[in-house]
């Protein structure tokens, strides 16, 4: 394996235990151990510590999601179709790992990870985005990143406390959500004409894309 292979293994092993140890150096330790892995391997692995195993597990639920959607005929649904099809993906296969999401957004809550929240979260719509055959390069990149970073993370709160049959209640929540942002087709423009002249407000989200 390669080291992106082994940071999704290590990752994976350790999901069972972050409900308990949180994202912490102990489950890592003992998620390594029952793959075989020395310690030593760890530091090269996530040489940041927790946040970069946090940080990992983001993208791996990415990969994942992307994975999924290689199945799906993306082609013959609409756009908002195929952006509730990632996200509801991406949810699906976190389902089994709520608490160990709930505890990673806790520690991206942290004034000091803020900036990798971002960015993690940056990469996620990004990557739904693309997914949906998005090749915008212009300003509409930037608000269409934006507009779908308030509904992935509003979402994804009102999905930790859902407990309705099959998520019925979080699928309705995004389409709601989907339908508002979907039924603003000239919000870009009018944005744009409202910050001629002004700094930029999407620099974050520039500085995370080249990160």
């Amino acid at each position: 394996m390669d080291d992106q292979e082994r940071r999704w293994a290590l990752i994976e092993a350790m999901l069972p235990d972050v409900p308990f140890d949180g994202w912490s150096r102990g489950a890592v330790s003992a998620a390594a151990k029952r793959l075989g892995w020395e310690d030593a391997d760890l530091d090269a692995l996530f040489p940041g510590g927790p946040r970069d195993v946090v940080a990992g597990f983001s993208r791996w639920a990415d990969q994942r999601m992307l994975a999924a959607l290689a199945g799906q005929n993306l082609e013959a649904m609409t756009l908002r179709e195929r952006i509730a099809t990632a996200l509801g993906a991406r949810l699906t296969l976190l389902e089994p790992h709520r608490e160990a999401v709930r505890r990673a957004l806790a520690l991206l809550a942290l004034p000091q990870h803020a900036p990798l929240g971002l960015r993690l979260l940056y990469e996620t719509v990004d990557g739904v985005w693309r997914a949906a055959g998005d090749t915008a390069t212009d300003f509409s990149f930037y608000t269409k990143r934006a507009l779908l970073a308030g509904v992935v993370a509003a979402t994804t709160l009102y999905w930790l406390e859902d407990r309705s049959p099959g998520g019925a209640e979080t699928q309705a929540f995004l389409d709601r959500r989907l339908g508002e942002v979907m039924a603003l087709p000239r919000f870009g423009a009018r944005l744009r004409q409202r910050l001629e002249g002004l700094p930029d407000p999407f620099r974050l989200l520039r500085m995370a894309r080249r990160h």
